[in-house]
């Protein structure tokens, strides 16, 4: 089950040049900071302090601001020139306003823009400077816990170390067997505790254990770090007394997907549309090409709401999209991975925009026919991602998304083409629209990682991540992105951590720094 990538980021905010709206002295400006995460109203974040008599501020108070790669989170901050002491700012001089994503802020490290009015005109003069920073960084690790089991229902909690003693930093569920994410600040010592849930809430403490972010991060899948569960209770009664149990931690990964990113990892988005037969006429209504009077489809509403959200992590926004299933022109040979703009040399679509344009302009020209083969199209992703791979640097993962309406018609070869991109920087979302039964992707989407190819080779990590459309049909547009790209942080920095590619900025292993 994915989990959402939730980080603590910290923003810094300066401006520089601004209007000067009193009379005897300086503007006196203030920085406030809304924010839009479900498309319909702004809401308030927080503010930074007003700086008197400046039009050159750098506000020393910081925005912290949950980031989350799945969502779109639209910022505005506003600059206005505080003249009385009303918390209300109707009646401020306002100096100007910038929008932007969260997600562009991030990718970027460092945005300056100017300053525009609330009718989207240049304020005349005056510039804003947004500096992003982690406040917070995780640590990934793959648990097993041992001995316990019996009657005991075990969960973890892990606490970092403070200045005032032990803070918990991280709850994992009862009997969680697989990957925690725990947020740390204090890099060396850290504690942890392991208790048997009950009912009624009165939680028996199993025992305890202390570590560093050093030794947990030497652990690996054939060298665990095994930790010994001491209570110290049993420990004075009991004389032969040995532990209750073992904590054993066979991953643990310091690198986060925002350390990838602020170190200049660009996603590179690929779309793969599904023009077979079985999806209907798109002159019909009944078909799922068809596009309606608003100018939307389930395709079209798949591309903008996952593209929205990757479009920000790629520097020249120019997206190859592809088709298959069609009888293409001139020919009329079917094709399984042609592209929309009917440019073999270049398949690239500026923007997301464009991707829909090339998408609207292909339909009335292909015949759609079939098999709905996966196959052709995600080896050519995984050809691109092997050459990136050969760079030997943690500077490109791809993103494959694929549309289609219904049964995988070469699902051997898909397997064998999915177990292969496994060891790619690759992932692969596939999502199903209509009502056709899914049940073949939702065997390619192996969370457990055991997807194996024909020939029994098994697959390196898990890359597939399957939604059906009808699923999120009721539910905010946000909805569907948040769900199909919830694994795609920890995917990319499985594939880094297992290729022992490090960020940029920071290229030697967690165990040795």
């Amino acid at each position: 089950m994915a989990t959402q990538c939730v980080s603590k980021v910290e923003l810094t905010i300066s401006c520089e040049n601004l209007l000067d709206k009193d009379v005897t002295s300086k503007s006196d400006p203030l920085c406030v900071l809304l924010m839009n995460t479900s498309g319909s109203q702004w809401y308030e974040v927080d503010r930074t302090e007003k700086v008197q008599n400046c039009l050159f501020p750098k506000f020393a108070k910081k925005f912290v601001i949950d980031y989350y790669f799945e969502a779109v989170q639209k910022l505005k901050f506003g600059i206005y020139d505080i003249d009385n002491k009303t918390v209300d700012l109707s009646d401020d001089d306002f100096l100007g306003e910038f929008e932007c994503t969260l997600g562009q802020i991030v990718s970027s490290r460092k945005l300056t823009r100017p300053l525009v009015l609330k009718n989207q005109k240049p304020a005349g003069k005056g510039s804003i400077t947004v500096t992003f920073r982690g406040l917070m960084f995780f640590l990934y690790c793959l648990l097993v816990m041992q001995d316990f089991f019996g009657k005991s229902d075990p969960y973890l909690e892990f606490y970092r170390q403070i200045e005032t003693g032990w803070q918990l930093a991280h709850r994992t569920e009862v009997r969680e067997l697989s990957h925690v994410k725990v947020m740390i600040i204090n890099k060396f010592n850290m504690q942890v505790e392991c208790y048997d849930y009950d009912n009624d809430g009165s939680h028996d403490l199993i025992g305890t254990f202390e570590t560093t972010l050093k030794r947990m991060t030497e652990a690996s899948r054939t060298s665990p770090a095994e930790f010994e569960c001491i209570n110290i209770k049993k420990k004075q009664k009991k004389k032969n007394y040995k532990n209750s149990g073992i904590v054993c931690i066979k991953l643990c990964q310091e690198y986060t997907f925002l350390d990838y990113i602020m170190g200049g990892c660009q996603i590179n988005f690929t779309v793969g549309v599904d023009f077979t037969g079985s999806n209907g006429d798109p002159r019909s209504p009944d078909s799922l090409h068809y596009i309606s009077p608003q100018g939307i489809n389930e395709y079209l509403s798949a591309i903008w709401t996952v593209g929205l959200v990757i479009q920000d992590y790629d520097s020249d926004k120019m997206f190859p999209a592809f088709g298959f299933g069609a009888q293409v022109p001139p020919t009329w040979q079917v094709s399984h991975e042609f592209p929309l703009n009917f440019n073999p040399t270049n398949p690239y679509c500026t923007g997301i925009e464009g991707v829909v344009e090339a998408y609207r302009m292909c339909l009335p020209q292909v015949r759609l026919y079939g098999p709905t083969n996966f196959s052709p199209i995600i080896n050519h992703v995984a050809r691109i991602a092997l050459d990136a791979s050969k760079q030997n640097t943690a500077s490109q993962y791809f993103v494959l998304l694929i549309i289609t309406d219904g049964v995988i018609t070469d699902l051997d070869q898909t397997r064998s083409a999915i177990v292969n991109a496994s060891r790619l920087p690759m992932s692969i979302i596939i999502i199903g629209v209509g009502k056709a039964d899914f049940s073949a992707m939702e065997f390619l989407d192996c969370d457990d990682g055991q997807l194996r190819a024909p020939n029994g080779e098994m697959a390196a990590r898990d890359i597939v991540q399957f939604v059906p459309f009808r699923k999120f049909q009721n539910s905010p547009k946000e909805a569907l992105a948040q769900s199909v790209l919830a694994e795609v942080p920890a995917q990319l920095v499985s594939y880094f951590s297992m290729s022992k590619l490090y960020p940029p900025n920071n290229p030697t292993p967690p165990s040795q720094s």
